[in-house]
């Protein structure tokens, strides 16, 4: 079974495509049918995972054998895999039959259902891979599958750039990841996790010289992997790839967003527990980012006017509390918010999807407005998803984001007290854009002068039944998996999947810290409501009067004209002197241009010789003659 869990979406990729030949219908389908029963197949190990005890690691062939390196291709479940299992084929699935909707108009539709499948076996040999290697071998293929379908529309421009940047910002970040493999191996003898965490603690004061700089090897393994999760889950400095990756069809942006490209960096720092947990150093480098760019990402949907932008700010930001909670030791609340997370975001991107297929493609909530009766089922399917998302007390968000503020409190330290300041602050700022992005597409007046109302209509089924799995997750999935996943017990459900140090103690919390989150994310409703909707001059005054900040954040804190003044345009200029200079007036003019004139020239006057008259060839054998002497009386 877990073979097949691995497999039938890499034969769904395989046979999708090739049976366009026969019938498109089946291009969609046969992708679909098998996603669908490797997400059965996920839930039954899960099942069995909890009651039965049922682990174990699954070779499927010796990969690599040179020496003491041995290395197989395995498929390792264990409690976090399970977990990872679920969230990828689960939301995996509910794409693929979303998409057969979506796409239905897109003449390329089995290109795409064949990359969706083949995205999720990456994400799947990513998550199952019991040695670094092999996780960077699915770590590399969602990275290559994620640049094929941001990029599926390749006769748009902006696609094809999007594509490109999400490609090279993640290289960048891989570069890091890479060093990292490379220093475990060389240290540790082995790349496979069993070796290394067995072999970590001994090395715990080791120290080496990196780049004439000596650092502890612990610390320096952890920050290298931590530059490869940046870049995958796009944190703060990494982060400009992702809201362009919204150039890619609406169910991409659900996939990447919820089940596998961005929760890839989370789930390798937690993967890694064994180690983060021997540097305190390189946890608290881990917060701080997670929590700038919980900060950052908030800061800046507050303000962007693109629907599906928005909701990716709003993943940013969500990455950003899993990091932070990783970063003061509550992995397990961190794989916990991303479960739950999985449902309410995919919900999210794909109701934008649904909104934006009955504005025929228009994605400006500024063009939006008034249509909740129109879209009736959209209306309260995103409601649901808002509710989970802001941390509507008793629905998903509430449980999984509210944990990770008392986990942080329970921390007891500096850096656990500033994660908790920055996670209520956050929540607050999340509940206010995701309130502007709903009542700005379902409420007030209709604001869109190119499409008549009476022409927006509700998604079909095929679009809506997704939808409505997600909601039942985004409802329920918080309450139901609390107590096993962050529980009191929740050592007897990780085993060891997850390393603790130290268990963390459950304290008795502030009567404030229970109800502060809960109410903020509440009173947020009616002063959205009253802002974006009743009065919404209030907001045109704030904007004109503090128009510098407004354009600060309405511009991304201008980190891609930085980035642009910095790298972009210096590199061009540096390539374009190599192009100029070297390759067209040294290599190219000495080289090739060179031999080539050369022989043309020699070429011209040996025609000269091809007169037809006797005398010409007679010259010609005695020169060749003289040529023929003088070597041979030379040598």
């Amino acid at each position: 079974m877990a073979y097949l869990i691995i497999l039938l979406p890499l034969l769904g990729s395989i046979l999708g495509y090739v049976s366009k030949s026969f019938n498109e219908k089946l291009s969609e389908i046969i992708p679909t049918v098998l996603v669908i029963l490797s997400a059965l197949f996920s839930g039954i190990i899960f099942y069995n995972g909890i009651t039965q005890d049922a682990y174990g690691n699954y070779v499927i062939f010796e990969w690599i054998s040179s020496g003491n390196l041995k290395i197989n291709w395995s498929i390792n479940i264990d409690p976090l895999s399970s977990v990872m299992l679920v969230v990828v084929t689960f939301v995996s699935s509910l794409v693929h039959v979303y998409s057969i909707g979506y796409m239905s108009h897109d003449p390329n539709r089995p290109r795409f259902m064949s990359y969706l499948s083949l995205f999720t076996f990456s994400m799947l040999m990513l998550v199952v891979s019991d040695n670094f290697l092999q996780l960077f071998f699915g770590w590399e293929g969602v990275g290559l599958c994620s640049y094929l379908l941001i990029g599926f529309w390749y006769k748009k421009e902006s696609a094809n750039n999007a594509a490109i940047k999400a490609f090279l910002v993640n290289r960048v970040g891989d570069f890091g990841f890479a060093i990292g493999i490379f220093l475990i191996f060389y240290y540790f003898g082995s790349v496979n996790y069993d070796e290394v965490f067995l072999k970590a603690e001994s090395l715990i004061d080791k120290e080496i010289n990196f780049l004439g700089i000596n650092l502890n090897l612990i610390t320096l393994i952890c920050l290298t992997l931590f530059i490869g999760a940046m870049g995958k889950s796009a944190q703060f400095l990494f982060h400009t790839w992702l809201p362009d990756a919204m150039e890619g069809p609406t169910p991409v942006s659900a996939l990447i967003h919820a089940a596998t490209m961005v929760t890839a960096g989370v789930f390798l720092v937690v993967r890694c527990s064994p180690l983060f947990e021997l540097s305190q150093f390189a946890l608290n480098i881990v917060a701080i980012v997670g929590m700038i760019t919980a900060l950052f990402a908030a800061s800046v949907a507050l303000v962007q006017n693109d629907i599906k932008k928005i909701i990716a700010y709003s993943t940013c930001s969500q990455l950003g509390y899993m990091f932070f909670a990783a970063g003061v030791g509550a992995y397990h609340v961190a794989i916990f918010h991303l479960f739950t997370h999985a449902f309410f975001k995919a919900l999210l991107f794909l109701g934008s999807g649904s909104v934006i297929h009955a504005f025929k493609d228009e994605q400006d909530i500024r063009l939006m407005g008034g249509v909740w009766k129109k879209l009736p089922y959209t209306w309260i399917l995103m409601l649901i998803g808002t509710l989970a998302l802001t941390g509507f007390p008793f629905l998903s968000g509430f449980y999984s984001k509210d944990a990770i503020i008392e986990f942080a409190f329970f921390k007891n330290s500096s850096i656990g007290y500033y994660a908790m300041s920055v996670g209520i602050f956050t929540a607050f700022l999340t509940a206010i854009y995701s309130w502007r992005l709903f009542f700005k597409t379902f409420h007030g007046s209709y604001n869109n002068k190119s499409l008549p109302i009476e022409k927006t209509h509700e998604s079909p089924a095929i679009m809506l039944t997704p939808l409505i799995l997600l909601s039942l997750g985004a409802l329920f999935a918080g309450y139901l998996f609390k107590e096993m996943f962050i529980g009191h017990n929740y050592l007897d459900f990780w085993n060891n999947s997850i390393f603790f140090l130290k268990e963390t103690e459950h304290l008795h919390l502030p009567l404030w810290l229970l109800l502060i989150t809960p109410i903020l994310v509440t009173i947020a409703i009616p002063i959205s409501y009253y802002l974006y909707v009743k009065n919404k001059n209030i907001l045109d005054g704030v904007k004109l009067s503090n128009e510098p900040l407004y354009n600060f954040l309405l511009n991304k804190w201008y980190f891609d004209e930085l980035y642009e003044f910095l790298i972009v345009k210096p590199l061009k200029q540096l390539g374009f002197f190599f192009w100029k200079k070297g390759d067209q007036n040294t290599i190219d003019r000495y080289g090739p241009d060179g031999f080539s004139r050369v022989i043309k020239f020699f070429s011209i006057k040996a025609v000269k010789f091809q007169s037809g008259f006797l005398y010409d060839y007679a010259f010609i054998m005695l020169l060749g003659l003289s040529f023929l002497l003088t070597y041979l009386i030379i040598n």
